[in-house]
């Protein structure tokens, strides 16, 4: 029998793990892999605090669940035991389908397949595993189950998701900006036709959380240093997995190399069950391991310099604007870097690249933020709010940036 634990969270104190499945659920090595994924990638070159991981997170919005359900409970709002248990469970597997440095292999080593998809695999694993009993979890993580308002709190404009990581993400990278109430926010929420509201007296609570939102996003999840090194470190794994499929031999963990040999969409994950069970296997150290390695790896360059720039912090620089990079500008410096390394222009495109980046604190799109008004109607907080710069934050910034080695700088000197 398993005891009720508790655990010391630097954000929110003393927390209490509630259902004795949802120890066991953490106590399971799906889970325990967490521990060695960051949060924040390698947001910790710009933030040196922020090394926290997907673990803590997950189990601070489990926290931010609980007292959800309870503070909804309180409103009168049906929620039985069966359900709460289900909620708190589908909040605690959110994030598991995460790979090493939280997004970096996404775009990198599998072919579109969202860490959401590889999430509810993992759960539908887990579930056979535990005789059935995350059904109800996984209905509400897939928003199937008829009350809607349980999958708002696990996926919405203003889950618990996004609540525990503002609130952690300003706490590990010290930026005060990020800082919401999120005590206050939880118990301001109510349910109105099936859905997920905020009292009318929580508006300003919900205009901070907006306005805190966009300040992280730019600030930190979007720094432009944070965006230069998680794009080497994407071309990092491009590189290994083209020079490997070519025939190279690479050092690499034996999941690692699993991946880097191979081309996985999301209907390989489903049909073959050795490679979820492969990528249980992944996180931050195989990744970190081969980067050590491959920084003195002779026959590539390109690889080696990528490798040790991001191991060195001597990263590639970044311009970011609003104005689309001029094509003739990339084909300049592009030919600076293939001369200086002597590589071709196709080598050197994994040291000369451009691309865009963009956020929008709200959208208009899907589950929206409605206050709802003692009269029992409701208005969407970009109507509700007499702040006039809140209809802004729904439409995206986008900005375009170009990533080039100091070398080009010196050139052009």
């Amino acid at each position: 029998m398993n005891k009720k634990k508790i655990i010391n969270d630097p954000v929110y104190g003393f927390l209490n793990i509630p259902h004795k499945m949802v120890f066991n659920l953490i106590e399971h090595r799906y889970f325990q892999r967490l521990r060695h994924i960051q949060q924040l990638g390698l947001t910790s070159l710009v933030y040196p605090g922020a090394l926290h991981t997907r673990f803590h997170h997950a189990l601070g919005a489990t926290h931010l669940m609980k007292q959800a359900i309870e503070g909804l409970r309180a409103k009168k709002v049906k929620i039985n035991q069966e359900e709460g248990k289900a909620a708190i469970t589908a909040i605690l597997m959110h994030d598991i389908g995460h790979g090493p440095f939280s997004h970096a292999l996404e775009h990198s080593i599998v072919t579109n397949v969202s860490h959401e998809m590889i999430s509810l695999l993992f759960m539908e694993r887990l579930n056979k595993e535990f005789g059935g009993r995350l059904d109800l979890a996984i209905q509400i993580f897939k928003g199937e189950y008829h009350k809607a308002f349980l999958h708002e709190l696990v996926s919405s404009q203003l889950d618990m998701d996004r609540l525990d990581y503002l609130s952690r993400d300003s706490f590990f990278t010290g930026v005060q900006e990020g800082i919401v109430g999120s005590d206050r926010i939880i118990k301001m929420l109510a349910v109105r036709d099936n859905h997920l509201v905020v009292e009318e007296k929580g508006i300003y609570s919900i205009e901070k959380f907006l306005i805190a939102r966009r300040l992280m996003y730019w600030q930190v999840y979007l720094h432009k240093t944070v965006i230069a090194a998680e794009l080497m470190l994407m071309k990092i794994l491009q590189r290994a997995k083209k020079l490997i499929q070519e025939g190279h031999s690479l050092f690499a963990t034996p999941s690692l190399l699993f991946f880097l040999q191979n081309d996985f969409v999301l209907q390989d994950f489903i049909e073959n069950p050795e490679i979820l069970d492969q990528f249980a296997l992944l996180d931050d150290t195989d990744i970190l391991a081969g980067i050590k390695v491959w920084q003195s790896y002779e026959d590539d360059v390109v690889l080696s310099e990528l490798c040790k720039g991001v191991l060195q912090r001597k990263l590639l620089k970044i311009e970011l604007g609003k104005e689309t990079i001029d094509s003739q500008k990339v084909e300049e410096y592009t030919q600076i870097v293939a001369k200086k390394y002597k590589i071709s222009l196709e080598d050197a495109s994994y040291l000369v690249f451009v691309g865009e980046t963009s956020n929008s604190a709200y959208t208009h799109k899907g589950s929206q933020i409605n206050i709802l008004y003692k009269d029992g109607s409701t208005k969407n907080i970009t109507a509700a709010s007499d702040y006039f710069n809140l209809e802004m934050l729904a439409n995206p910034v986008v900005k375009h940036y170009i990533c080039y080695p100091e070398v080009v700088r010196k050139a052009l000197k």
